[in-house]
């Protein structure tokens, strides 16, 4: 598994247990500021574990698709992400 994968696990992780932490603090009736800071940060963890995912797929499978002709589907593939993450 390459570094990239590796950090992906990592964020997807911590973004779980502050997930837990989110449920907990909505069950104990926490204030709701709090509560949605703890969401923000979720969605932080999330777009780092993005982050990494993209830079995977980048060195990884669109290097390669570069050797087997076939970049122009890869490049469509990030083209549609790339629109996905604007909206």
């Amino acid at each position: 598994m390459n570094e990239e994968k590796k950090n992906a696990i990592k964020y997807l992780k911590i973004a779980r247990g502050q997930i837990d932490g989110i449920i907990k603090m909505i069950e104990n009736e926490r204030y709701c500021m709090d509560i949605s800071n703890q969401i923000i940060a979720s969605q932080s963890i999330l777009k780092k574990a993005n982050s990494e995912i993209i830079k995977q797929h980048l060195s990884h499978c669109v290097k390669n698709s570069c050797c087997h002709d076939d970049i122009d589907e890869k490049l469509e593939e990030i083209n549609t992400l790339i629109d996905k993450l604007m909206k």
